[in-house]
């Protein structure tokens, strides 16, 4: 039996990796079902000042295809409270590279008052979509 019910997590999920992989199996085998948010090209433009590789339309049908998602929703905000609200999940999942930042130590903390976990799941070391661009612009 999985620790919980309905699990959450969210990405931009560009240019698809193992660690994106990874995090979305770990989810799925602590949760019945996964619910998964794709960030849309504004909200990544909004907050990363860039526009992702590959366009929405097919990083949200990359991540539909995954065997571990058992739904997945645009992200047009970074507000995990309104998430929370219209989803109801009780597992929040995200790289434990963010752990210690203002941002989610102040979504633990509003979150929990819900009864809601926050599950920090370990980052895949040498992997990242900015290190793949990187590769593919020639820069080191």
């Amino acid at each position: 039996m999985n620790k919980y019910k309905v699990g959450y997590t969210t990405g931009v999920f560009d240019m698809f990796h193992i660690g994106h992989l990874n995090i979305l199996q770990k989810a799925k085998e602590q949760c019945e079902y996964l619910v998964v948010g794709v960030s849309t090209d504004e909200l990544v433009q909004s907050y990363k000042n860039k526009t992702p590789v590959i366009p929405f339309e097919q990083r949200i049908e990359i991540v539909k295809a995954i065997r571990y998602v058992d739904e997945v929703r645009p992200q047009t905000s970074m507000d995990k409270m309104g998430a929370y609200e219209s989803i109801k999940f009780d597992a929040l999942f995200h790289g434990d590279d963010w752990k210690d930042s203002d941002l989610y130590r102040d979504i633990v903390t509003k979150l929990s008052e819900k009864g809601v976990d926050v599950v920090f799941i370990k980052h895949t070391d040498g992997i990242s979509s900015t290190d793949i661009q990187k590769k593919i612009n020639g820069d080191k």
